[in-house]
């Protein structure tokens, strides 16, 4: 595993490595928070955004795949899959000076601070851990520290992308959220969400 120098990110691939873990093969076909994917499709997404990132910073070519049509067919090998991924990413980011004021990633506008890019890497990681262990009736990997960082990064980029279906509508905030809570709403998911909905 390589440290990236950038802590939320280091977080958010451990959070996403896991909980595709702890995944039983039972596991692959589950729904999740997003809505048309499966366990298996959101894996392949969030796999395929990494790699993303990775090309984008320069380090080698993109996805096999369109991360936002993934295969339902679950890889021979999940941890696999995600790991060679996870390993891409960080490599990419690792050589990425933080405080580097401008570099390419694959989110409008395309161009952002180092820090806010390897924060809207993480926030994908981060979201996608959840997702799966929410599918998979896990405890959830976001912790109040992250969670508000990942905030602070997702005020920064998520609105352009909402007109993409990257992120449903904001949820209105409840009385008593937390930070997760208070994350997961702005990013369109109900922090409530089981797979027995």
């Amino acid at each position: 595993m390589t440290g990236t120098g950038y802590a939320a990110l280091d977080a958010s691939h451990d959070a996403l490595r896991t909980v595709v873990g702890a995944l039983a093969a039972g596991d692959l076909d589950r729904p999740t928070p997003c809505s048309q994917w499966s366990v298996t499709q959101v894996l392949r997404h969030a796999a395929g955004d990494q790699i993303g990132y990775a090309a984008f910073l320069g380090a080698g070519p993109g996805p096999d795949e369109d991360p936002f049509a993934p295969s339902p067919t679950p890889p021979q090998d999940p941890k696999a899959h995600l790991e060679q991924a996870l390993t891409r990413s960080a490599a990419a980011w690792a050589a990425v000076d933080p405080d580097t004021e401008e570099v390419a990633v694959p989110v409008p506008p395309n161009k952002l601070s180092a820090r806010v890019g390897a924060g809207a890497c993480a926030l994908d990681a981060a979201v996608h851990a959840w997702d799966i262990a929410m599918a998979a009736g896990n405890p959830s990997p976001l912790t109040p520290e992250l969670s508000a960082e990942l905030l602070e990064v997702a005020r920064q980029i998520v609105e352009p992308l909402r007109q993409y279906g990257v992120y449903a509508a904001e949820i209105a905030p409840q009385p008593g959220d937390d930070a997760e809570a208070e994350l997961l709403r702005y990013l369109g998911r109900d922090p409530r969400w089981t797979a027995g909905r």
